[in-house]
């Protein structure tokens, strides 16, 4: 027998009576499961990155060659792009790390006034996709901005020096606006390793002598070290390969950029291939040294139930610090989003600190305009589209891995893991590949109708969000349940169905949330598959508005208020749900 019938027979035959007859049936549709898992993650995750290495090793005479890669090693422009891309992401890295190991530790430690409020507020700057964010940076900082007009009121500059910030530091601009959006992931992270923490260990070390900074750098640093590489790894592949924000600060000489126009030549020019190797190439690279130093190293915490540990009331002192932390860094961060929301109700702002004139009329506009409307449907439905699949394929996963003993699991479980690992441009850049005329997956060339293929770029994308919450859940819930309602003669699906689901119920209803919300604001995959008007989802529209002459920047500004205000939903709502485990969702 071959194929998947001859799996299921050779897994029957050791079938006896109705409990085995039921585990047969069990173990025959996880395997069905993990065929079909690996049919589409093959299909639709692998062969976009072998398309994208074949046009990267392979010449016009179909012979393999290396020359193409050496080339971008040569060519000083790409250089260039490369170095700026690697120097960004360091520096997004080291930013966000500042920002978020003082806060989560402070979190941690500490009772204070106000915490659960402000705990909260840390995780606003994910509501507002940071290239939505550089507009608002951009009316701050620009050469006409509000910085400036505060600079001239004040005395500090003279009314005729108009400092252009972000002409002459579009770097850092850069660098700033990715720090303010990413650092909650990482906070996220060392949060939760915070929390797990056993304070037993660091009591010891203090009754030996070792305190302050000394016992924070020998005991504690290395204990977080997981959830430190966890989200760490996801800022710098996010910072490393991120589209949207240089885009919009028009910082050209970066390579995802350069990927992004050399998709135009994508039939006649193999170098916007070899940008796509090194890149993946790089990020891989990173995602294989965070395993290897974290991989799965949670501590066992054995003695934290028996020890007096958790945070303890901040003094005067502390309590202040405390506040001025965690209020300055959410008040600095909201400046995107401040800068978005002025400027859709903005009348007229120009030299001046805050807009001179106010009105509704942009928001009228955007109802009323042709991108605007359509776009929200576009998102909608692409959404609503991938995360119904995400949820079907997720839990079915989740399941396997966690409740069966199939041998392959653990293969699948990598695979579903992998997307976060590989950035969203290289995807996007294989798809537009694979899609070409003559070749295997022409039919869904984004050229015609982009739907399926942005549907499935999404699902792909956000389904480790789904894998993750619901084997978590699975992980939370005792077995013996499953077990008594199959003892009392209910089948494996429908235990499924009317016992598991049920209670996992706020898990996948988080990453279910997630998925939908990252989706409906997705970026890299919007900007590269979506060409025609009429299939525009919503950060495509914003970033199209963006450009236009006259009300083009108000109106992108509206469609982005209207995007935060869901993503805030979506976020809070699986927070409530989830709490510290929230941060579980985004590692590598």
């Amino acid at each position: 027998m071959r194929g998947v019938g001859g799996v299921l027979i050779a897994i029957g035959l050791d079938c006896q009576g109705r409990f085995g007859y039921e585990r047969c049936m069990s173990k025959s549709f996880a395997w069905i499961v993990w065929l079909f898992a690996m049919a589409f993650f093959g299909c639709f995750f692998i062969w976009p990155i072998v398309t994208t290495l074949g046009g990267a090793f392979i010449d016009a005479d179909g012979k393999l060659t290396f020359d193409f890669i050496a080339e971008v090693f040569k060519n000083r422009i790409y250089l260039e792009g490369l170095r700026n891309a690697f120097f960004l992401a360091v520096a997004t890295t080291i930013l966000t790390l500042a920002i978020a190991l003082p806060l989560s530790w402070l979190a941690d430690r500490f009772d204070f006034p106000g915490k659960k409020l402000l705990s909260a507020l840390v995780l606003v700057p994910m509501i507002l996709p940071p290239f939505v964010g550089a507009i608002g940076i951009r009316q701050i900082l620009g050469q006409f901005g509000a910085l400036n007009a505060l600079l001239t009121k004040s005395g500090l500059m003279a009314p005729d020096a108009n400092f252009d910030w972000l002409g002459r530091g579009q770097f850092w601009g850069v660098v700033a606006v990715n720090a303010l959006h990413l650092y909650p992931i990482l906070f996220l992270n060392l949060t939760a390793a915070l929390a797990n923490l056993d304070p037993a260990m660091e009591e010891a070390a203090e009754n030996l002598g070792c305190t302050g900074l000394r016992r924070f750098r020998k005991i504690t640093l290395p204990l977080i070290v997981p959830g430190l590489f966890a989200g760490g790894t996801i800022v710098f592949i996010f910072a490393f390969t991120e589209l949207g924000v240089p885009l919009m600060f028009d910082y050209a000489r970066v390579t995802p950029v350069q990927i992004f126009y050399g998709i135009k030549e994508i039939a006649g020019n193999p170098f916007p291939f070899a940008l796509v190797v090194v890149m993946l190439a790089s990020t891989l690279l990173l995602y294989a040294v965070s395993r290897f130093f974290a991989g799965d190293a949670n501590h066992a915490m054995a003695a934290k139930a028996t020890t007096a540990g958790g945070a303890r009331e901040a003094g005067p002192l502390m309590r202040l610090i405390c506040l001025l932390a965690f209020g300055g860094v959410t008040a600095i961060a909201l400046l995107p989003h401040a800068g978005v929301i002025c400027i859709s109700f903005a009348g007229q702002w120009y030299r001046t600190i805050l807009p001179t004139e106010w009105t509704l009329s942009h928001y009228e506009t955007a109802l009323g305009h042709y991108l605007a409307v359509p776009s929200i449907l576009n998102s909608l439905k692409y959404a609503s589209l991938s995360t119904a699949f995400d949820l079907i394929l997720g839990i079915a996963i989740a399941y396997i891995v966690v409740r069966t003993t199939l041998p392959a699991r653990g293969v699948l479980d990598a695979l579903a893991m992998l997307p976060l690992a590989v950035p969203g441009l290289v995807l996007a850049f294989g798809y537009i590949s694979m899609t070409q005329e003559g070749r295997p997956f022409a039919a869904l060339n984004p050229g015609k109708d982009p739907t399926l293929l942005l549907v499935i770029a999404y699902a792909v994308r956000r389904l480790p969000y789904v894998v993750r919450s619901a084997a978590a859940g699975l992980q939370q819930t005792s077995v013996t349940l499953e077990e008594a309602a199959q003892n009392l003669g209910c089948p494996p699906l429908r235990t499924l169905w009317r016992v598991t689901l049920p209670l996992i119920a706020a898990n996948l209803l988080a990453g279910g949330l997630l998925a939908f919300s990252f989706a409906m604001l997705e970026v890299s995959d919007s900007l590269v598959l979506a060409q025609k008007q009429q299939h525009y989802p919503i950060t495509k529209a914003i970033y199209e508005l963006f450009q236009l002459l006259g009300e083009g920047r108000a109106i992108s500004s509206a469609l982005g208020v209207w995007a935060m205000l869901f993503l805030a939903i979506a976020i809070f709502g699986a927070s409530r749900l989830l709490g510290r485990k929230l941060g579980a969702l985004f590692r590598v």
